[in-house]
């Protein structure tokens, strides 16, 4: 708005070779006069990124009146160019690039790369792509070198054939685990075996596995990191309990129809003591024998951003199919009923927590819906995306429409994406102070 210049390439040119030109000094020069040159700031250095000050923080707080998003604000919704079948990226990535969160840490240029090719660096890319998404260009995005990035680390998903959405995400997500280790984020962790890397911070949470010997009652306890959470659906060849209208109509608020399956029924399901059966005896580190057992599974710590897979996509010996069975799921989520917490309460004849005890830490907010239409061979995907509060949008690959929340609700829902809203309610404020920034 006011002219400056923002970003030019031609002076970045002039920076890089300044800075081989600096580099080559110290390899040829000797000790001393090296040592001389590199206390010269910025000399043969990397550039340090830019961090907010508390005094600039403070006038960004003093201004809010500047900062205020209206309903006609359309920076972020930008249309992604489908390159050949390639519908399941872009709506995982319009997914990502409104993750609360992660959108604040891209923009905030966080990312520091220690790839030895920047050019091969799936971090540097989404970054790119999220100053892109946010640059208030409305014309659509060509993310060829995301395809292109893609295909070199993640081969399975390479070629122009459809994919799965599920597999993409999982995969994209694994990429810029390993691809966030090396930066000063990831080697942060105080434990060498957990990275604290932006991706695991968000999407990392632990599922605690109870087995449960039938003899002697031990319980073995395991806890495994997971990015997802999959769930079976009525209709699969998996046995599915159906659950009792009248006890799970107030659960998450959601409005129990008779004959409809809710989001809370697939997790009650999911969390539900299984037992394993005579077939599949473990031996039991109490009593050192093998017997029966039973498995219950439970959130031991909950994911900033909870991703929920439903298993439409079914590959049996006999047949390949889709289940198109519809699924309530609630704009806003309880997950207290399904914590390994809840369950120990449970066990030691305490009251189970309401959903509406004001335990905030375990309420998640919708931002984001995938879905599959089309059959198992041929079909398309599209997204549902919350812009700003209630204001919702379809992303159909270069196509971006309004869309109202019973839209969302009546969808069929593939993968849902929610966000803690304690952390998402600090990260509003982050974006309301940004505004004029995009």
């Amino acid at each position: 708005m006011c002219k400056d210049y923002v970003y030019d390439k031609d002076i970045e040119q002039i920076a890089k070779e300044e800075q081989g030109e600096a580099l080559k000094l110290q390899a040829t020069t000797s000790t001393e006069v090296s040592h001389q040159q590199c206390s010269v700031p910025g000399l043969g250095e990397k550039y340090p990124t830019w961090e907010t000050t508390k005094p600039e923080l403070e006038l960004l707080g003093h201004n809010p009146r500047r900062r205020r998003i209206t309903s006609s604000f359309t920076i972020g919704l930008r249309g992604l160019i489908n390159l050949g079948n390639t519908c399941f990226m872009n709506c995982i990535v319009q997914a990502l690039t409104h993750t609360p969160i992660l959108r604040d840490f891209f923009l905030s240029d966080r990312h520091r790369c220690e790839m030895p090719s920047l050019e091969l660096c799936l971090v540097c890319e989404m970054s790119s792509l999220f100053r892109e998404l946010y640059s208030g260009n409305p014309s659509p995005h060509v993310p060829y070198k995301l395809l292109h990035l893609v295909w070199i680390h993640a081969r399975h998903l390479a070629g122009y054939r459809q994919q799965d959405a599920h597999e993409f995400l999982i995969a994209a997500l694994d990429v810029l685990h390993r691809h966030c280790k090396g930066d000063d984020v990831g080697k942060a962790a105080n434990n060498p075996n957990h990275c604290n890397c932006i991706i695991d911070q968000i999407f990392t949470g632990g599922l605690q596995s109870d087995v449960t010997c039938q003899a002697c009652h031990g319980v073995s306890t395991t806890i495994d990191p997971c990015w997802d959470i999959s769930l079976d659906l009525p209709g699969s060849c998996t046995s599915f309990w159906p659950m009792s209208p009248a006890r799970e109509s107030s659960v998450n608020g959601e409005s129990h129809i008779p004959g409809i399956t809710t989001l809370t029924d697939c997790l009650r399901r999911f969390t539900r003591p299984e037992h394993l059966g005579s077939s599949a005896k473990i031996k039991c580190s109490s009593c050192q024998s093998y017997q029966e057992s039973t498995k219950q599974l439970t959130m031991k710590k909950l994911p900033v951003v909870a991703c929920f897979h439903f298993k439409r996509f079914e590959h049996s010996a006999k047949q390949r199919r889709k289940i198109t069975t519809y699924i309530s799921f609630p704009l806003e989520l309880d997950m207290t009923p399904f914590m390994a917490s809840s369950k120990e309460s449970r066990m030691n004849g305490q009251l189970q927590l309401p959903t509406n005890s004001g335990n905030n830490e375990n309420k998640y907010s919708l931002f984001a819906v995938v879905n599959h239409q089309g059959t198992l061979e041929s079909g398309h995907y599209t997204s549902f995306i919350r812009h700003h509060r209630d204001q919702w949008f379809k992303c159909d690959d270069a196509v971006i429409t309004k869309a109202s929340i019973k839209d969302v609700l009546d969808s069929e829902g593939y993968l849902l994406f929610y966000h803690k809203q304690v952390l998402e309610h600090e990260s509003e404020k982050v974006k309301e102070m940004n505004t004029q920034a995009y």
